[in-house]
């Protein structure tokens, strides 16, 4: 018999990995630099992502996801690895 939790952890998993792959392309496109050339663990400020920026990433996860997001989240988070685990967590509450 399959395990509910196994499949539940591969559906979080890949929910993970669908919000990491929209992060990297979201950045890329602000920071005006290929996709390839975001690392995921990099801080975004090394790519120059300035305050006005981090904002605008706020107000499209806000709009994507139907989340508050608040401002200081993209500071307290400041690389896709852990901005995807404060939406992840964000997401989650709201359930």
């Amino acid at each position: 018999m399959a395990d509910p939790t196994a499949e539940h952890d591969r559906d979080d998993r890949g929910d993970r990995d669908a919000l990491r792959d929209w992060l990297l392309g979201l950045v890329a496109e602000h920071v005006q630099l290929p996709r390839e050339d975001i690392a995921s663990h990099v801080p975004l400020s090394d790519y120059g992502l300035d305050s006005v920026y981090a904002l605008s990433v706020a107000a499209e996860i806000e709009d994507r996801f139907g989340i508050d997001v608040d401002p200081t989240m993209m500071w307290d988070n400041p690389t896709i690895d852990a901005l995807v685990e404060a939406v992840s967590k964000e997401l989650a509450q709201g359930t």
